[in-house]
């Protein structure tokens, strides 16, 4: 598994526990939710990252979920399972705020990442929306 990857993922877990739960920022970025032993097979480049995604999303959740809210189709915002918004919320925030990592790898993550957590059609979804969110912010 790439890095990289391995950092969303962490990022994912953080907005989902954020979501469920309420968990504060500063927990979530100092990763005290996490099992100390699964903390450790993250080299801190992986962990600034991860707060980077983290951090970013929730400092700019207002943006980030005008910007799904309006890629929604036939679907409310308030129907979204919690595993898709963290996901969505993730490659929201990278697709508007992180100018220098490609539109399509972001994209492609995501959707790797809700393969692997999200329901069977989960990565379709968060496909749709991510594609729409970038080609609203290229059009201008």
């Amino acid at each position: 598994m790439a890095s990289r990857r391995k950092a969303r993922i962490l990022a994912f877990q953080a907005l989902y526990a954020w979501e469920a739960s309420g968990t504060p920022l500063k927990e979530l970025l100092a990763f005290a939710w996490l099992d100390h032993e699964k903390m450790e097979g993250f080299e801190e480049e992986h962990r600034a990252f991860a707060r980077l995604l983290i951090a970013g999303a929730l400092e700019n959740i207002a943006v980030v979920d005008e910007a799904i809210k309006s890629h929604l189709k036939n679907w409310t915002f308030e129907r979204l399972k919690k595993v898709d918004l963290a996901i969505l919320r993730i490659g929201t925030y990278s697709l508007l705020f992180n100018p220098d990592i490609p539109a399509q790898i972001t994209i492609d993550e995501a959707i790797e990442i809700a393969k692997e957590f999200g329901a069977d059609d989960s990565f379709r979804f968060v496909n749709g929306v991510l594609d729409g969110i970038w080609k609203a912010k290229s059009a201008g």
